[in-house]
């Protein structure tokens, strides 16, 4: 079997602009098959979603990946401390704000964790109503030069 790392996945990715169901079951079965096992990889997972048109399926196995990773994978196992908090709080922003997706995670996050620092509690409220307020507001419209 021949080992793709993250990075080659994301470069694929990227490359043709979507992730597809092929390109999902790649990245369970030869990519990720023990799930995320470092930050760098949640990092890019994380990003790549904000950069690429993915299915459904591919931001419910990156919400249960990231949470499963953040809340079990991580000490204190069942905790998300300061650090923690402070590190996910920046991925999921990114430049823009946390994605609809990045939104699911925080809020996930919060629900699996025995606990949670209260900064991620903060962050993910804010980042639902951010998304929601986002996604309902007016578009702008611009005047078309002649």
């Amino acid at each position: 079997m021949t080992m793709i790392s993250v990075q080659q996945f994301c470069n694929h990715a990227v490359s043709t602009g979507t992730i597809s169901a092929e390109d999902l079951l790649v990245l369970k079965r030869e990519v990720l098959p023990e799930g995320i096992m470092s930050r760098d990889e949640a990092d890019m997972l994380i990003a790549l979603e904000r950069a690429v048109i993915g299915s459904d399926d591919f931001a419910d196995f990156l919400v249960a990946s990231v949470v499963d990773f953040a809340v079990w994978g991580l000490r204190p196992t069942g905790y998300i401390d300061r650090e923690v908090a402070a590190w996910l709080a920046g991925s999921l922003t990114g430049r823009d704000g946390p994605s609809p997706v990045g939104a699911r995670i925080a809020m996930e996050i919060v629900r699996e964790a025995q606990g949670s620092a209260e900064a991620l509690m903060a962050f993910a409220l804010d980042a639902n109503r951010w998304t929601r307020e986002a996604s309902q507001a007016p578009r702008v419209t611009f005047a078309l030069a002649a």
